[in-house]
This record gives C-alpha cells, sequence and structure tokens, in this order.
C-alpha cells in the first residue's frame, strides 16, 4: 500500500496475488485507489467487486459500475467470457466474497497482523463481554479497539455501528485506522451472518470466545444445526494455529450446555484443526463445576455480582455492578479470554470491578422513588428468559415486562417469548419493537399466542397495574404510551423491565425511521412523578 496526499493506491497485480488470482490476461498494471461491492461508490480507479447477495447480485450492476469509471472489476468463475470493456480489467474467482475480504486487508496493509485480535460469537452476551474486555486490556496496559454492536470505538473515537460487524471493505479500513493510532488489542464481535458471509476474511484472531448459543435469527439460517455451524466457523476457519479457543458451558442449564460442550467436544475431537493442547491451538472451558475456569461461589443482587473464580494460575475474587446469572457467564468469558492473553490475575480483577455496564444491557435508568426500571436488549427467548429469571430472584414486588419482536425477522420466536413471558413475569405489556414493514397488529397477535397458554389472563393495562394481586397482560401497540403508563401506575417494590431494543434510539416502522430510545422514554416518565 501507497499513500499519495494521504490517500491510499495499490497495485492490482499485488491484490491479484493476495486474492490468488491469476490473470495473464492483465498485461499491464493498474492502480487501484479504492475497493468496493456498492457501484454507487464505484469511481476512477476502483476496484468493484460483485457480490451475490440475498436479494441483489452485484453482477447486475457491471455496466453501472463501469459508468462511473472503474478500473477493474472482480466476478465469478467464467463471468469474464464475452467481457466488452477493454479498458477496464476483468478478473475472476470461484468466491468473490472471500476475495473481497482478502482484497480488503492487502489494500490497507493487512492491519490485523499489527494487533491481537479477539473475536467473540455466540447468540447472547457479545456486547457486555467486550465492555469487560475492554477495561480489562486497559487496566493491564494496552491500548483497546472495539467493533460491536453499539458501536466502533478506540481511544476518543466512537463510529455508529449499523452492523454488528461490517462489510470487508469497512472493516480493514476500520482496522488500519486503529493500528495507526496505537491500539494493540482489538475486541471484535463476530455476528453468525458476518462469519457466513467471510466478512473476516483477511483476519487470523489470537483468541476467540463463544458465549453461547439459542435460538435466534433463524429466517437467515435455516435451523440450529446451520446456525452453530455458521458460529463454529470462527474456531475452525479464522483462529491462528496457536490460538485460543475459550468456550463457555453452563452445566445448570441444558440449552446453553448442549452447544457449548458441542462445540467443545468438536473442537477437541477433530485432530485436523489442531486443538491438541500442546503446541498448536488450545481451548479453555469455563463454567460452574468441572472446567478450566469454574465459579467456586457467588452472591447476586440488584447492586452487582461478587465471584470467586477458580483459574489455572490460582482463585480470583471478582466484583461487578453487572446483575444477574447471565451476567455472571459473561465475567466467566471475559476471564477466560484474559487469562488466554497471559493478562495477569490482579489486573483482570481491577478491570471487571471498573468496567461500566454496556449500553442498554440491564441497565438502570431513572425511576420514581421505591420502584427499579431496567432496559435490555433480549430480543431472543432465551435472552429473555434469562433475565427474567434474573430479576424475579432479585424482586419483592411484582415483575413487570415491556416487549415486543421485531418485524421481517424469525416469526417462529415470537409466540415462544409469549410463552416465556407470561411464564415468568407478573404483569406483561405487549407493545411495539422495530415492525419495520410488518403491521404491530399482526406481530402482537403472534406474541399473543404464545401467552395465550399459560396462566396470565388479559386485563386493561390500567386495571391491571391497580390492583395490588393481580397478573395478567395488555397490549398497548404505542411504545412511548406502554412505558410511560406501566412506570407511572408502577408500585413500591416493582422491577420494570423494558426489553427488545437496548441501546438503539430508533424505532422502524412501516412509515419510517424515527428517533425513540426507551431509557429516556422511561427516564421522561420518572422525571414527571418524582417531581
Amino acid at each position: 500500500m501507497v499513500k499519495n496526499n494521504g490517500l491510499a493506491t495499490v497495485s492490482l497485480r499485488k491484490l491479484a496475488e493476495e486474492m490468488a488470482i491469476v490473470n495473464k490476461n492483465m498485461l499491464q498494471d493498474t492502480t487501484i485507489r479504492n475497493i468496493t461491492a456498492d457501484s454507487r461508490q464505484a469511481g476512477p480507479g476502483s476496484l468493484f467487486v460483485a457480490i451475490p447477495g440475498l436479494t441483489v447480485d452485484g453482477h447486475d450492476y457491471l455496466d453501472a459500475a463501469v459508468k462511473k469509471g472503474c478500473a477493474a472489476v472482480l466476478v465469478g468463475k467464467g463471468r469474464c467470457r464475452g467481457w466488452k470493456h477493454a479498458k477496464v480489467v476483468c478478473l475472476e474467482t470461484a468466491d468473490t466474497p472471500k476475495a473481497l475480504g482478502l482484497a480488503a486487508a492487502g489494500f490497507h496493509g493487512h492491519p490485523a497482523r499489527r494487533m491481537r485480535m479477539i473475536g467473540i460469537t455466540g447468540t447472547n452476551g457479545k456486547t457486555t463481554t467486550t465492555y469487560l474486555l475492554e477495561s480489562i486490556i486497559r487496566l493491564a496496559g494496552g491500548t483497546p479497539g472495539v467493533i460491536g454492536t453499539v458501536n466502533y470505538r478506540y481511544n476518543a473515537v466512537e463510529i455508529p455501528a449499523p452492523f454488528t460487524t461490517p462489510d470487508p471493505v469497512s472493516l480493514h479500513r476500520i482496522l488500519a485506522e486503529m493500528a495507526d493510532n496505537g491500539v494493540t488489542h482489538v475486541i471484535m464481535e463476530t455476528s453468525s451472518h458476518a462469519l457466513e458471509q467471510k466478512r473476516v476474511e483477511g483476519i487470523l484472531f489470537d483468541a476467540a470466545l463463544f458465549t453461547n448459543l439459542s435460538r435466534d435469527h433463524l429466517d437467515f439460517h435455516g435451523d440450529m444445526a446451520n446456525y452453530f455451524a455458521s458460529k463454529k466457523r470462527l474456531f475452525t476457519e479464522y483462529l491462528k494455529k496457536d490460538g485460543k479457543a475459550v468456550v463457555i458451558c453452563d452445566d445448570r442449564n441444558e440449552s446453553d450446555s448442549d452447544w457449548g460442550r458441542r462445540l467443545l467436544n468438536e473442537l477437541r475431537a477433530d485432530k485436523a484443526m489442531g486443538y491438541t493442547g500442546k503446541k498448536g491451538r488450545t481451548v479453555i472451558d469455563c463454567g460452574f463445576f468441572n472446567t478450566t475456569i469454574a465459579v467456586r461461589e457467588a452472591r447476586e443482587s440488584l447492586a452487582g455480582t461478587v465471584a470467586s473464580l477458580m483459574t489455572p494460575s490460582g482463585e480470583l475474587q471478582v466484583r461487578s455492578d453487572l446483575v444477574g446469572a447471565f451476567n455472571l457467564k459473561n465475567l466467566l468469558g471475559a476471564v477466560g479470554v484474559a487469562v488466554a492473553l497471559g493478562i495477569p490475575g490482579e489486573k483482570i480483577v481491577d478491570g471487571l470491578a471498573q468496567a461500566q455496564p454496556a449500553p442498554g444491557r440491564l441497565e438502570r435508568v431513572s425511576a420514581p422513588a421505591g420502584v427499579s426500571v431496567f432496559v435490555d436488549f433480549a430480543h431472543s427467548p432465551d435472552a429473555l428468559a434469562n433475565v427474567l429469571q434474573t430479576m424475579r430472584s432479585l424482586t419483592t414486588g411484582r415483575l413487570i415486562l415491556i416487549f415486543g419482536c421485531g418485524g421481517d425477522r424469525d416469526r417462529g420466536k415470537r409466540p415462544l417469548m409469549g410463552k416465556v413471558a407470561g411464564s415468568l413475569a407478573d404483569v406483561v405489556v405487549l407493545t411495539s419493537d422495530n415492525p419495520r414493514s410488518e403491521r404491530p397488529a399482526a406481530i402482537l397477535r403472534d406474541i399473543e399466542a404464545g401467552i395465550a397458554g399459560t396462566v396470565l389472563p388479559r386485563l386493561r393495562l390500567e386495571a391491571l397495574l391497580r390492583q395490588e394481586a393481580m397478573r395478567g397482560y395488555d397490549v398497548v401497540p404505542s411504545r412511548r404510551e406502554a412505558i410511560r403508563e406501566t412506570i407511572r401506575h408502577a408500585r413500591t417494590g416493582d422491577v420494570v423491565l423494558v426489553c427488545g431494543k437496548g441501546h438503539e434510539t430508533y424505532q422502524i416502522t412501516p412509515e419510517g425511521k424515527f428517533f425513540f430510545d426507551d431509557r429516556l422514554e422511561a427516564a421522561a416518565q420518572a422525571a414527571v412523578i418524582n417531581w
């Protein structure tokens, strides 16, 4: 990579080598100034990569990219046949998504190689664990960078995150910026979509963490076996040959431990993967019983968690502001990765004690006196069950839940979440989440079908909240009204959980995208009551 006037340029021959592409017809070299898979961003000096997507095929936009002035295109095998643009180089590959990642990495000089890379995958807990590790690494003297659901951040820089794991071009550009600004460790949420779509090509991780697996994203993966296979790729395709795999196995909960234990067993059984426990890749298992890192004792309250953890280097007494058993698993995962990186025990303890809770992850917000209000991102059956079970054990009054489900996503989980809500909460208020292109009423009916199988009767919200011994549910399509009316009628000892959107500051409806923040809505009603 060469920089002219601050702009990176790379030889197309060099990029072809990075992608292992041999093109005998490329008689003269071409200078590439940027890489893109979006024809609208193509221009003079661009390499346009045609990616076959779920709904759009980049090959349909080759002419548009050429009209924009691109210098070269990369297409699928056999697609250069009959190429009519003599001044534009046409390259072929059997795997354009993989080639895009390799090209982006090479274009930016392989920035991931200049830092220690940590990948985190799992249905739940990824974001919280990034915050824990960020604090540990900083206390240990490193300079962390984070790529995740809330944002992409390093030093004082924060970039809004449109996706948990960005596209390859954006990803390697961000990694290059991090490396150029002194980042030593990158903590990266690697989503199943990103692993399946090869967005992390060009990166090999020093450590990889598996947090858990439960139903989510089946609209994309089809079934749990495919979902698991996508997650497993992090450990079989993107971990260094001497990398460390950290796997959480929760023997107290079969729905979690089956997948964690399965991953553990499959990695250890596949000798070709190099998980020898000696010179190759190694596995660190974390859990509550017979694991490398295990919980010896734990105490939980609304104020946080205190736990004694057994590790290979001795016992650690950890304290955290995080609440609940599911967050204890997040603490285990963070400790496992820190141990894998060789961070001393005292730095791990200090880092956990000083870590800030992730925004919108069981985040306490302003509430009327005597009432506790939390906002959480839980948007899958397992995540919802975890947070409700945690708060049930810590609630002296009623456990009140406000939630909905997103539109244009896995519809099969809606009645499952309704059943979880009706089984574990005293009062449930069904409301809109991000309906997207669907009508909110249809989504709410799907959820309500799950509640119908529980003991909760449907009653009017105001009557439901005013009567002390009353349990039941109501449907309030307006999320603003649901939050404000529920908090308005909550009583001393009640815990109100607003779930599904967490840190999000918007609501996507059939009419468009609007500003909406659960935390601000809750705080606004609390301010009125307290005033």
